[in-house]
């Protein structure tokens, strides 16, 4: 298994175990963390977007899931995270650019909701650790009722 799979598995770990401090720290300094309104969308600062964070908006967000006051988090998902068809893309200039598709299982009021798509990443090396610089989930129902996505994907 390459190092990215397992850079990959390894987020999806600290998700499903709410460890969203620890997730966080997975960012670089400058990482946006975008969920586009629409497949097709490249640039988050001309398109919709569901979610468009930068480090603060991301900071912040992980502060209020880990403090209970994300009152769309109460009570809170369980989650599992299922991450596969992991591609290095492209590797320049100390960056990797990364395709993987994704699963997430969510369980919360007794129901079930699923969360498909695609990751595309640029991933980059920050003192020998690997840092996400920028995360995009696609969904594959982006297009339809989303409902209330509340969890981090």
């Amino acid at each position: 298994m390459s190092e990215i799979e397992q850079f990959l598995y390894a987020e999806a770990a600290l998700l499903d175990a709410r460890d969203f401090p620890g997730w966080r720290k997975l960012f670089a300094d400058d990482a946006v963390y975008w969920i586009p309104a629409n497949a097709d969308d490249t640039d988050p600062d001309r398109d919709v977007s569901i979610v468009y964070d930068d480090v603060a908006f991301l900071a912040e967000r992980v502060w209020r899931l880990d403090s209970g006051l994300a009152y769309a988090q109460e009570p809170r998902s369980r989650t599992v995270h299922l991450v596969s068809n992991v591609q290095v893309l492209r590797e320049s200039h100390g960056e990797i650019d990364v395709a993987a598709a994704f699963l997430v299982v969510e369980f919360r009021r007794d129901v079930l909701h699923h969360h498909a798509g695609r990751y595309r990443y640029r991933l980059r090396r920050d003192g020998g650790e690997l840092r996400i610089a920028r995360k995009k989930a696609v969904l594959v129902n982006n297009g339809g009722h989303l409902g209330n996505l509340s969890v981090l994907l």
